[in-house]
């Protein structure tokens, strides 16, 4: 019987640590990778988020080798048609994109991307349509001063008060938190980790 496989994830979010437990996965270690995530001229959402969290696993290849282990990297973009919004760093920031955002259908991509100690890239996307309830100026303030927007795609996070705000929904809840679990699951399956 092969030993069961380990995971590095490439990632420091909190948030994908928890959604990944719910899979019953563990990772063996977390390790950010840093990589330069400005979109190219002209690239589109659902492509830039594919190639940051290829970029993202690649950059671990060396210790995924080392460690005989599997790693998982993935990256969420927030767009609006064919415009990527930024993760929202200041307060001013998040309420330009919450400003976009009012009233209107928006799409999350995120990508996910295994790769084998071996070399082997698996690689999946989920996308989520969202709209907004029209948001006055007073819901948007006070979404800002709560702080959940930092460093957040698009300046929100569903998985906290903003979701209060979200109209209408099709698609991955978990994906627009940042790891959409369907796709995780196929590909941490495929990968042969015992999933059930």
């Amino acid at each position: 019987m092969p030993p069961t496989p380990t995971l590095i994830l490439a990632s420091a979010s909190p948030r994908r640590r928890e959604l990944l437990a719910r899979l019953g996965v563990t990772p063996l270690r977390i390790a950010a990778a840093d990589i330069d995530e400005t979109p190219q001229p002209a690239e589109l959402p659902r492509p830039h988020a594919a190639r940051l969290a290829r970029s993202k696993a690649l950059a671990l290849s060396a210790m995924a080798a080392a460690e005989a282990a599997h790693v998982l990297a993935g990256d969420t973009v927030v767009a609006v048609g064919r415009r990527i919004l930024p993760k929202a760093e200041d307060p001013d920031t998040a309420t330009a994109c919450l400003r976009l955002l009012s009233g209107r259908r928006h799409r999350v991509f995120t990508a996910i991307a295994l790769l084998a100690p071996d070399g082997t890239l698996r690689e999946r996307i989920s996308e989520t349509q969202l709209r907004f309830k029209p948001l006055t100026e007073g819901e948007i303030a006070a979404y800002v001063a709560s702080g959940e927007w930092q460093g957040k795609a698009g300046g929100y996070a569903i998985q906290g008060s903003a979701e209060a705000l979200v109209a209408w929904m099709a698609g991955s809840h978990s994906g627009v938190i940042g790891l959409p679990l369907f796709e995780t699951r196929a590909l941490l399956k495929a990968a042969g980790f015992p999933l059930g």
